[in-house]
């Protein structure tokens, strides 16, 4: 029996379709003993795993003051408060750890551009 069976995650409304390469912001959901704030998060999508199950995880890159920071978000988190894709990468491969090793314009990911044919 699969996880999926046995619980059923609730489908956050405020999370459109979004892959790796593209940059997104993630406002999260964060509590500092009684008081709960929203914390915005913006980076590169550098992995999703487990597919859209109930243990999806999507892994986001951002470059602060030199240092490279990485944080994992639940798919399905009800702490997630909102998703926006600023921007669509154009990449050939599902995981760009190879983002890792790679600082300044060496690290940009060229943009998605859809060609729209008036035919």
């Amino acid at each position: 029996m699969k996880a999926s069976e046995l619980v059923a995650p609730e489908v956050n409304d405020n999370i459109p379709e979004f892959g790796p390469g593209d940059t997104v912001r993630v406002n999260f959901r964060i509590r500092e003993g009684a008081r709960e704030r929203v914390q915005a998060f913006q980076g590169v999508c550098i992995r999703r795993t487990h597919g859209t199950g109930p243990a999806a995880n999507f892994t986001v890159r951002r470059i602060t003051a030199g240092i490279g920071i990485e944080r994992v978000f639940p798919l399905h988190s009800p702490l997630i408060e909102s998703l926006e894709v600023t921007r669509q990468g154009k990449v050939r491969r599902a995981k760009l750890y190879y983002l890792r090793g790679r600082q300044g314009r060496a690290a940009r990911i060229k943009e998605k551009t859809t060609y729209r044919t008036n035919r």
